[in-house]
């Protein structure tokens, strides 16, 4: 029938279906949590990353940096305080 082709026509079809099943006051709705989902999502995927960074063993400390390491609070989603964490961000030890 569609031969495995989807066309313009068919997308049209598709988007009209979901217009009228959800409404036009609940898409924007849907796709501002899409968004935060992607954003949490994201968030929490840098945070692994750098815990299993941080289980590594850290190279030797340089004798001329003096600074402590900066702390940074990750947070889920703007203003949502009770999943956020403080992070180490990575110090750039290359010299030049």
């Amino acid at each position: 029938m569609f031969g495995g082709k989807i066309g313009p026509l068919e997308i049209t079809l598709i988007l009209v279906i979901i217009l009228l099943l959800f409404g036009a006051k609940k898409l924007p709705d849907m796709a501002r949590s899409l968004g935060k989902s992607a954003r949490i999502l994201k968030s929490e995927a840098k945070a692994m990353k750098e815990d299993g960074k941080a289980a590594a063993p850290a190279d030797p400390p340089n004798p001329g940096d003096d600074q402590a390491p900066a702390q940074r609070v990750i947070q889920a989603a703007p203003g949502d305080v009770t999943s956020s964490r403080p992070v180490n961000e990575p110090t750039d030890t290359t010299k030049r």
